[in-house]
């Protein structure tokens, strides 16, 4: 189990690799020839989920643990003091247990000398437990209160700020944002419609109701999507209520006029296309699928296959189109974006992003919306969403584009999440996951005037 959970972080650590991606085969491969049970899959998958998450608490702990800087540890090492930190300040291992299995590992894989270090410094993690080191390590808050949480609730300074600007308010909010991300998220189903309804797909597995999308449910812990049939063949898939509400929302904008084409323009790797394919086949809408790069769109291929009604998927850039103007009823641009509203997913992306990547995303986000809003006729409507609630992606590109290209007037998205509270002041819409218990996902509907 550490052994796989090691491979998993420096495959993160030397390849940028995404650990959702690689922890998967590796279980597999542990299940078929080494005779993994449920338990030790579980205990794999917090120890990578778990040491990602918590990467910045332990780093400022192993720091005061250690007589060097931080940086002059070897990175194999530092990922086997922070597995071993995890077990000994996040989970119920006993502390002899965690520590002799983690020297281990360090024979294993670091040789007998570096082995000797890792036993020294988790001996001196254990003197005590997370609130006592957290005392120690975290700033006080009133003197620096974004380095205090950046500690206490493990994001980078930049990210703590980014996420305070967005969200507003005081000291309660950010603390319960910050420790969502920290929370591991609900596995949640999506029944496309036309092709299963939510109570056949309920009896296929253990699940509750989504709080919010008529078309959600959550997987019981533990729960394997991949052995759902109707998941498997495509009637189903798995998806946050997040992006369900953002492409449910889109679809039900009252137009004015005909209705029946619909475009996609980010559409990898498919989660929103199906749903929106699968509304517009109960329209008798035909949808376009377009994503830039080939093996993401053989991605949104594979989850439209199938669908009831008719769908296109091309391969196209979306800032340099092959459409023509005016050409569509209702356009999604889901936008590539630095994804910090999915940090509870994809831990490790809060170590990897950095403040200048926004950057490179902001041209991008601007090019994409600018286009969507000329792919859309007259009265048609623009849905701009992103995974990030920092706001240099949200408002203020919508400002941006609407305030240089005109033509477009934003209509107010809450009416069309019905039932879904705290949804702020409009006219856009922000979702939060310690508000909604989703990715933090927003949308601005854009209605085109001239």
């Amino acid at each position: 189990m550490r052994m796989l959970a090691f491979e998993v972080l420096r495959a993160v650590d030397e390849r940028d690799a995404y650990a959702n991606l690689v922890l998967p085969p590796l279980l597999r491969k542990a299940r078929e020839k080494e005779g993994f049970e449920a338990r030790d899959a579980a205990l794999a998958t917090e120890l990578v989920y778990g040491t990602l998450r918590r990467q910045g608490t332990y780093d400022a702990i192993i720091a005061a643990c250690v007589d060097r800087p931080l940086r002059e540890v070897d990175p194999p090492v530092l990922d086997v003091l922070s597995l071993g930190a995890h077990q000994l300040l996040g989970t119920r291992i006993p502390p002899h247990a965690a520590v002799s299995a983690t020297v281990e590992l360090a024979r294993a894989v670091l040789g007998e000398g570096r082995a000797k270090f890792v036993n020294a410094v988790l001996r001196k993690i254990t003197r005590q437990d997370l609130d006592a080191w957290l005392a120690e390590v975290a700033p006080p808050y009133e003197k620096d209160a974004e380095d205090h949480l950046a500690v206490m609730h493990s994001h980078p300074r930049w990210v703590v700020s980014a996420l305070w600007d967005a969200l507003g308010g005081g000291r309660a909010g950010i603390e319960a944002l910050l420790a969502a991300d920290n929370e591991r998220p609900e596995v949640t189903l999506v029944a496309r419609p036309g092709r299963i309804g939510v109570e056949e797909l309920a009896g296929a597995a253990e699940t509750e109701p989504g709080r919010w999308s008529p078309y959600a449910l959550r997987l019981a812990e533990g729960g394997e999507p991949g052995a759902i049939e109707s998941v498997r063949d495509g009637r189903a898939g798995v998806q946050d209520e997040g992006s369900q509400l953002v492409a449910i929302a889109l679809a039900n904008v009252p137009l004015e006029g005909p209705d029946t084409r619909w475009l996609d323009g980010c559409a990898g790797p498919g989660g929103k296309a199906a749903l929106l394919g699968a509304l517009a086949a109960g329209r008798g809408a035909a949808l376009l699928a377009s994503e830039k790069q080939p093996h993401r769109a053989r991605l949104v291929e594979r989850a439209l296959a199938g669908n009831p009604g008719p769908y296109q998927v091309i391969a196209a850039d979306g800032t340099r189109p092959p459409w023509r103007e005016g050409s569509f009823d209702r356009v999604l641009v889901d936008v590539p974006c630095s994804g910090l509203g999915a940090l509870r997913r994809r831990p490790e992306a809060r170590w990897r992003r950095r403040p200048e990547d926004l950057d490179g995303f902001g041209p991008l986000q601007r090019g994409l919306l600018t286009e969507a809003l000329k792919a859309v006729r007259v009265g048609g409507v623009v849905g701009y969403a992103t995974c990030s609630p920092h706001l240099a992606e949200t408002r203020v590109v919508v400002d941006d584009v609407l305030k240089k290209h005109g033509g477009g007037e934003l209509v107010d998205a809450r009416p069309y999440f019905p039932g879904v509270d705290a949804l702020g002041d409009g006219p856009d819409v922000q979702l939060w996951p310690h508000l909604h218990g989703t990715d933090a996902m927003y949308l601005a509907l854009i209605r085109r005037t001239a």
